[in-house]
């Protein structure tokens, strides 16, 4: 599959699939959509109420930056992350490693390299708080083994990818939550929202990231 490394407008990068004319990112910054959907409205929600081990599961691993992201806030605040990410066409290692996140995000202690270059389907330990286990799987064949406390849901966009963002799916992901379990998202689409609700879940629209104006987070009340 082709794909164009290009910088969005925060100077981070993202890859274009030219057929398809579609990007991993935001164009209006790849870096500060990430932080501002799975880190601020996700992560830094769900560890005001959640105890740790705080358990997420990715759908997209794509760049592999939400997991950079998310390791770094680990090590931050000194919290445990256990990490499960899937992805059915996984960039190579070196297209992996081509992404200038590290010199962004002052990556000392090169985590981006260890995120990339970790075997598929095996956990690993990324740094003292992060665990990692990336598999190469479609989300509809994944059987998840644990209940999660977070999920970033980072497909590819409804029109791109419709057969992920239905109602039988987001009922999927609203039975691997446990308990007041979150799902954050950057699609807001009234359709996306209506097949959350009839999931189960409760569904907040929230600011979107610069270029954006909504975003979603989606609770498991129940």
């Amino acid at each position: 599959m082709k794909k164009e490394l290009i910088i969005t407008k925060d100077g981070s990068h993202t890859f274009l699939l030219p057929h398809l004319n579609v990007t991993y990112h935001s164009n209006n910054g790849a870096i500060q959509e990430s932080n501002h959907v799975y880190i601020q409205a996700g992560l830094d929600f769900v560890a005001e109420i959640k105890q740790t081990p705080i358990r997420i599961f990715e759908m997209g691993f794509g760049t592999g930056l939400n997991a950079l992201l998310t390791c770094l806030w680990a090590e931050e605040h000194s919290i445990p992350v256990q990490y499960t990410a899937i992805e059915l066409n996984p960039l190579t290692t070196e297209e992996g490693l081509a992404l200038n996140y590290p010199s962004l995000l002052d990556d000392i202690h090169q985590y981006s390299h260890k995120i990339q270059a970790a075997e598929w389907e095996v956990e690993h330990s990324i740094s003292s708080y992060f665990q990692l286990t990336k598999q190469q799987i479609s989300l509809l064949d994944y059987e998840p083994s644990t209940k999660f406390n977070l999920i970033y849901f980072d497909a590819f966009d409804p029109t791109t990818q419709p057969a992920l963002w239905t109602t039988d799916v987001f009922i999927k992901l609203f039975n691997m939550l446990g308990d007041n379990g979150v799902l954050v998202t950057y699609s807001s689409k009234s359709d996306v929202r209506r097949s959350m609700v009839a999931a189960g879940f409760t569904v907040e629209k929230l600011q979107g990231p610069p270029g954006k104006r909504e975003m979603v987070r989606a609770v498991k009340t129940q």
